[in-house]
C-alpha cells in the first residue's frame, strides 16, 4: 500500500517551499501519493491551520508541523510501513 501523504500550505510561506522540496525528493525514491492543499482556498481550512502551516499528514494522521527533514520523513515512513515497503528499505544502497 503506498503511503498517502497529505500537505497543508499556503502561498508566499517559506517553511511551506521547504517541506514540500523535502516530500518531494522523498517521493523521487519511495513511492507515495502526494495531495497538497493550499488553506487559503477554503475557510474552514484557513480557520483550522493559519497559524500551523505547513502541515504534514501520513495516511490521515498528523506526522510533522513547520519543518522534516529528509532522514525524518524516512524514518517515520518506515516506522509507518511495518510491512508495505519495508522491502525498499532494505533493498535501498
Amino acid at each position: 500500500m503506498t503511503p498517502k501523504l497529505t500537505l497543508y500550505t499556503r502561498k508566499d510561506c517559506c517553511l511551506c517551499a521547504e517541506m514540500r522540496a523535502v516530500v518531494h525528493e522523498v517521493a523521487a525514491e519511495i513511492p507515495l501519493e502526494i495531495d497538497e492543499i493550499d488553506i487559503d482556498q477554503s475557510a474552514e481550512l484557513r480557520a483550522k491551520f493559519t497559524d500551523e502551516i505547513p502541515i504534514l499528514w501520513i495516511d490521515g494522521r498528523k506526522a510533522f508541523k513547520y519543518r522534516v527533514t529528509k532522514k525524518e520523513l524516512e524514518q517515520r515512513l518506515r516506522r509507518k510501513s511495518g510491512r508495505s515497503y519495508l522491502r525498499w528499505f532494505k533493498e535501498r544502497p
